[in-house]
């Protein structure tokens, strides 16, 4: 299979009128000037709040997750979490693990690699 990749040409003008705006490195502001933000959402981008995120129910099952965790809570459950071994899976299971010790579990990590 044959992949063609695209890219998106620098806009140097942008990304330092974006460095010198949000006080930012020009290495960051490249890559928010690549993505074509205004700057209202360069501001949500660069400091974002809860009202920013996604709205977790969206996700399929989401509500079935949330009834067995609570469940697991009430019972003293121990639990296991499966992540990812990459940035992202190693931030969003170590986040998690904390909140359910905070919570009373005994949890353990597993990665798959």
């Amino acid at each position: 299979m044959n992949k063609k990749w695209q890219y998106n040409k620098n806009n140097v003008e942008r990304a330092k009128e974006i460095a010198e705006k949000f006080k930012i490195s020009l290495l960051t502001a490249q890559i928010i000037a690549n993505k074509d933000l205004d700057d209202e959402k360069i501001k949500i981008f660069l400091e974002p709040t809860r009202n920013n995120f996604y709205e977790p129910f969206l996700l399929p099952d989401m509500e079935k997750a949330v009834d067995r965790i609570i469940k697991a809570i009430e019972e003293k459950e121990r639990v296991v979490i499966f992540g990812d071994y990459d940035v992202d899976g190693i931030t969003s299971t170590t986040v998690l693990k904390k909140f359910l010790e905070e919570r009373g579990l005994k949890v353990r990590i597993s990665y798959s690699k």
